[in-house]
C-alpha cells in the first residue's frame, strides 16, 4: 500500500502579500441542468438534481465574481445541453486566441461548437481541434506555461496541437483515477506567476501517476499539497484572482492551507453541480489576456 504525504509544507512567509488581478469569466447558466446520462463516477441518473437550488448557487457564484471586481460574461443556453453549465470545457484561450474543444462524449458535442462561435462573436479568433479535448478541464494556463491532464478526457497528441496554436510550453501530466477525470478537479491554480510572483499552485497527489508526481513536486516544491478528503468534495476546483480563492464550502482543511499562504478563501456551496462531478472551477471559463 501506498502512502502519501498530503500535509502541506511550510507556510509562505507573511510578508508575502497576495494581490488580486482583475479578470474576465464566461459563465453559462443553468437552465438546462440535469443528470440525464453517466459519463464519470460522480454521475447517477437516479440522483435527480435540485433545479431551483442549482440556479440558486450558480447565480451566488456568479455574483460572489462580480462583488470581487471581476466581469462575467454570459453564453445563452443550449436544450439538450445539460452540462453546457460547465464551461470551463468549452475552450483554452490564451494571449487573445482560443483553441476550441472537441468533447470525447457525443452527450456533450455540441458544445464545442457553441463555445467556439460565443468566442468568435468576441473577436477571439479560434483554432477549430482535430484532437479530443475539454478546454480548461484539462488545460490550466500559467504566465509561462499550460499544465496539461491527460488520461481520461483529453489526449496526449491534443497537448501538442494547444502548444502549436497557443505558441506556449505544454507540460504534460497524467491522471490515474477516475475520480478526478479532469486536471481542474486535482489541481488548483492559485497565483499564476503574472506581475513576476513565482508560480504558485495546489493539487492532490494522488489523483496522478508517479512520473506526474515527480514532474509536479519538481516545478512546485512549494504547492499545497491538498488531502483526499478535501480533494473528494471538489475542493481543487476552485478559481483564484491571485489573492481571493472560490472554493467549494466543504473544503474548510483546503481553506484553512490557503488561508496560512496569505489567500483569503472565498466558500460558495455548489453542492447541485457536484452531482455531475463539478463545482466552481467547471463553471467558469477565464479568458486570459
Amino acid at each position: 500500500m501506498t502512502v502519501l504525504d498530503t500535509r502541506t509544507p511550510a507556510a509562505a512567509a507573511p510578508s508575502i502579500v497576495r494581490r488580486a488581478r482583475a479578470r474576465r469569466y464566461l459563465m453559462c447558466a443553468p437552465s438546462h441542468f440535469q443528470v440525464t446520462y453517466a459519463i464519470n463516477p460522480w454521475m447517477d441518473v437516479a440522483n435527480a438534481v435540485d433545479v431551483d437550488r442549482a440556479r440558486l448557487q450558480w447565480e451566488v457564484l456568479r455574483n460572489t465574481y462580480l462583488s470581487l471586481g471581476h466581469r462575467v460574461d454570459l453564453i445563452e443556453p443550449m436544450a439538450g445541453q445539460p452540462d453546457m453549465v460547465f464551461s470551463a470545457n468549452g475552450g483554452l484561450v490564451v494571449g487573445g486566441r482560443a483553441y476550441g474543444a472537441k468533447f470525447r462524449f457525443a452527450e456533450r458535442s455540441a458544445e464545442g461548437e457553441a463555445y467556439a462561435q460565443w468566442l468568435a462573436g468576441q473577436g477571439i479568433p479560434v483554432s477549430a481541434p482535430r484532437q479530443t479535448n475539454e478546454g480548461e478541464g484539462d488545460f490550466l494556463t500559467l504566465s509561462t506555461m499550460i499544465l496539461a491532464g491527460t488520461g481520461f478526457r483529453t489526449s496526449l497528441d491534443a497537448h501538442i496541437e494547444a502548444a502549436e496554436v497557443l505558441e506556449r510550453p505544454v507540460v504534460s501530466l497524467e491522471l490515474v483515477d477516475p475520480r478526478f477525470y479532469h486536471l481542474d478537479v486535482a489541481i488548483a491554480v492559485l497565483d499564476d506567476a503574472s506581475g513576476g510572483a513565482p508560480a504558485d499552485i495546489a493539487y492532490y497527489p494522488g489523483a496522478f501517476s508517479p512520473h506526474s508526481q515527480r514532474t509536479l513536486r519538481d516545478l512546485f516544491p512549494q504547492a499545497v499539497l491538498c488531502s483526499e478528503a478535501d480533494a473528494r468534495v471538489l475542493g481543487l476546483n476552485a478559481v483564484s484572482d491571485g489573492h481571493h480563492v472560490v472554493l467549494p464550502a466543504a473544503a474548510r482543511g483546503l481553506a484553512e492551507s490557503l488561508r496560512g499562504r496569505g489567500y483569503t478563501p472565498v466558500p460558495v456551496d455548489l453542492s447541485e453541480f457536484l452531482k455531475s462531478g463539478g463545482s466552481v472551477k467547471c463553471c467558469t471559463m477565464e479568458l486570459h489576456r
